[in-house]
């Protein structure tokens, strides 16, 4: 048993584990006291190696259990880091870079992550084709996490009252907004607990192909209990990580000299969603874009109907106050952007590489924006 995990760990791409020291490195470092951005930087290295592991472990799941399942496992344990640092942030009243992170993480999904796995697994191939019915469900939901998002700031301008800027972290809001953030936040979370009822009990089969892996394709031959378990360390090893990049967040934007907005919406984004990424890229090489297309729009999905509602509820319990969840015109735009591209690519149920290359141009085009902001 010992023998085949080890082999398990340099099978494939081994280059990720070469990084592994910078995980007790980083904890080290925190704990002398060292420089924020050392600090900073070291974590946000020590995610790749676990965010290979989850890629090997999400595989071994999907080959047993399908796409849809192996997806949902793997963006849930990929969003935990998310979720961890969205937390340590409320604590200190940071609602702003909490706000920043969620919208950066959706756009960083659909367009960098699916953008890149077009690109690269599009490399050699005339097109990719995926399941445009299963990928418009994902999209859906996606539309309405992002009318959600944007509407309690429509309601704030109705209202009269000035949305946040860029970069604001302290902006004072009337309960009423933060009541209705509350009743949106349920509502939302109620439908995703229907859309995963919908994807793996009544249309089951619709997002669990049963020839999307070929048996030949379970390299490792881990059980289910041993891929769920290497999952489970994963997301810990990446939570850890997490932990100690955000307390060096605050100091490292200052001695880099980018806003705490940029850190959040971009930097701490692909950082909190590096599992993803990679998992999503290898996949979407192999030639598997069905589960590339799951992970990278089920996870946008995900951190709008649940991750952030959640963290709208935990708000009330967490920090100084309620986060109402009112958005900064940049975060709008980018979330109704995100939704919207990402409908239009799922519908047509086929990419090129050359459509990859357009959606990173996207997301460069924004991020521009935001380092300026």
């Amino acid at each position: 048993m010992l023998r085949r995990v080890d082999r398990s760990f340099f099978l494939g791409p081994g280059w990720p584990y070469l990084l592994v020291p910078f995980i007790p490195l980083a904890i080290i470092l925190q704990a002398a006291d060292a420089s924020d951005v050392a600090v900073f930087f070291t974590a946000a290295l020590g995610i790749v190696p676990t965010a290979s592991l989850m890629s090997t472990a999400t595989e071994e799941l999907a080959a047993r259990a399908g796409p849809g399942i192996g997806g949902l496992l793997n963006v849930t344990f990929g969003n935990a880091p998310e979720l961890i640092i969205a937390l340590f942030a409320l604590g200190q009243g940071l609602h702003e870079v909490v706000k920043a992170t969620l919208v950066g993480s959706v756009m960083g999904n659909v367009l960098l992550v699916m953008g890149a796995s077009m690109l690269f697994g599009g490399i050699g191939r005339e097109k990719q084709t995926f399941d445009r019915t299963a990928a418009n469900v994902q999209t859906t939901m996606l539309l309405v996490a992002a009318a959600a998002a944007a509407m309690p700031a429509v309601f704030q301008l109705v209202h009269g009252d000035p949305l946040p800027l860029p970069g604001d972290q302290h902006v004072s809001f009337g309960g009423t907004i933060e009541h209705l953030s509350l009743a949106i936040s349920i509502v939302l979370i109620a439908t995703y607990a229907v859309g995963l009822f919908f994807s793996l009990k009544t249309h089951r089969r619709l997002f669990n192909p049963p020839d999307e892996l070929a048996a030949e394709d379970q390299a490792l031959g881990w059980s289910v209990r041993q891929a769920v378990s290497m999952l489970a360390i994963a997301g810990i090893a990446v939570g850890i990580m997490s932990e100690v990049l955000v307390h060096s967040i605050t100091a490292a934007s200052h001695t880099i000299g980018l806003s705490e907005f940029f850190i959040g919406a971009i930097i701490v984004a692909i950082v909190g969603n590096a599992a993803e990424h990679w998992v999503a890229v290898v996949v979407a090489r192999k030639d598997k874009m069905d589960l590339s297309i799951n992970i990278a729009i089920g996870s946008s999905a995900q951190i709008g109907l649940f991750v952030g509602p959640v963290l709208v509820i935990a708000s009330f319990f967490i920090g100084p106050g309620p986060m109402p969840f009112v958005l900064n015109g940049l975060e709008v735009g980018a979330m109704l952007f995100a939704a919207l591209i990402a409908n239009y690519v799922a519908s047509e149920g086929e990419s090129t590489w050359f459509e990859g290359a357009q959606l990173l141009a996207v997301y460069g085009l924004l991020a521009l924006v935001f380092g300026f902001a």
